[in-house]
């Protein structure tokens, strides 16, 4: 299976103006941008997608992400965007995409306007080639776990918490490099999530300066997450 396109799927001037620089700057990227190898990932590689939905709530812009059920044998109790593999009955990484939001948290897809794709993400540990499906919230809908056995909260955060820099850190497994995190009321965002969400900030031109000699080891980042004060936003 040949690479999905990339880049704007719509004209980013029918967008909002908060949301349209970052479609823009969605065409001619790399993996490089987001801190993954540059080259393809191998054809062997599972294609999956993810969506990053776009809203505009009562704290500006945010992002819709759900955080795994802590019973799950695969990543249990992990923060990730809306998605899965493709499977048979999906045209691409958009319906896939799609698909998996509304099994996941009920999303109504009438709602929702794919805008771009980013390149493939090569996911190693899990064998997976995950293409990112930017999309604009253009009607929200409520949202909740589908299945409390898959998904244990879902949540639109604010960017504007994403890029505070009190709430941003790295985060280090033993033998690998720190990566990005965030700390969000109950959720800590790391591992790929986390990395991929660091690369939109920076490609969108959000991101506020913050401390990246800021390293914790994973359990301590949690317990950070957990105490982090509750505002309140989204959260279902």
């Amino acid at each position: 299976m040949n690479p999905p396109r990339t880049g704007p799927l719509v004209d980013p001037a029918e967008l909002p103006d908060w949301l349209r620089g970052l479609v823009e700057r969605s065409a001619d990227l790399d993996p490089g941008h987001f801190g993954w190898p540059r080259e393809n990932p191998p054809a062997e590689a599972r294609p999956a997608a993810v969506l990053v939905l776009f809203g505009e709530g009562t704290d500006g812009p945010d992002v819709l992400l759900l955080r795994r059920a802590d019973g799950l044998s695969s990543h249990p109790g992990q923060v990730a965007f809306p998605g899965g593999s493709l499977d048979d009955v999906d045209r691409g990484p958009v319906d896939a995409a799609l698909r998996e939001a509304v099994e996941e948290v009920g999303l109504r897809p009438e709602g929702v306007r794919p805008v771009a794709t980013l390149p493939e993400l090569h996911v190693a540990h899990s064998g997976f080639r995950v293409t990112p499906v930017l999309a604009h919230w253009a009607e929200p809908s409520p949202v909740s776990p589908v299945d409390p056995g898959e998904t244990a909260a879902v949540a639109r955060v604010p960017i504007s918490w994403l890029t505070d820099p009190a709430n941003r850190l790295r985060v280090e497994l033993t033998g690998r490099h720190a990566s990005p995190a965030f700390l969000v009321p109950g959720m800590l965002v790391w591992g790929f999530t986390g990395g991929l969400l660091s690369g939109l900030l920076d490609l969108a031109g959000w991101s506020r300066r913050w401390n990246r000699a800021d390293v914790r080891e994973l359990d301590e980042a949690w317990r950070a997450a957990e105490e982090a004060e509750d505002i309140g936003f989204g959260r279902s």
